[in-house]
């Protein structure tokens, strides 16, 4: 969410707002100025995208769809390999095709930031998984029975 260009613009906030603001940039190792930005700029990207939500992840901070588990990388990987077919996504998903096309639209506005997710998540092997979750266990299938 790095703009190369910035604009100063100061506001007041409550006291506890305050505190709160500081609490997250401490969490999360960034400065109050920065939080509030991020903030800001996802509020925006909420009130301009249907069904967008941002949450804390392993990976950072990712815009996800609302009342879902997934995060936009996540649906359009599932169009990937739907040859681009949102109403096959959505009945996968037992969605309503709007759910689906709102991945769709946050994708095409924020196209970096969705390719360096499905980038980060195909560079990651089960070495990597396994020093991130040491209890991780790899699962090989057993071949099938011949009757």
């Amino acid at each position: 969410m790095r703009s190369t260009h910035s604009m100063v613009i100061s506001m007041r906030l409550p006291a506890e707002s305050g505190k709160r603001l500081k609490r997250m940039a401490n969490r999360h190792g960034w400065t109050p100025s920065d939080t509030s930005a991020r903030l800001v700029e996802e509020g925006l990207r909420r009130s301009e995208f249907g069904f967008i939500d941002f949450r804390d992840s392993p990976a950072g901070r990712q815009a996800y769809i609302q009342g879902s588990t997934l995060a936009v990388w996540e649906v359009m990987l599932l169009l990937h390999g739907y040859k681009q077919c949102v109403s096959a996504v959505a009945g996968h998903l037992k969605w309503p095709e709007a759910k689906v096309q709102a991945a769709v639209n946050y994708a095409a506005a924020f196209p970096e930031e969705i390719n360096a997710a499905i980038a980060e998540n195909e560079a990651t092997n089960f070495e990597t998984l396994k020093r991130m979750l040491p209890q991780a266990v790899e699962f090989v299938p057993k071949k099938a029975a011949k009757n």
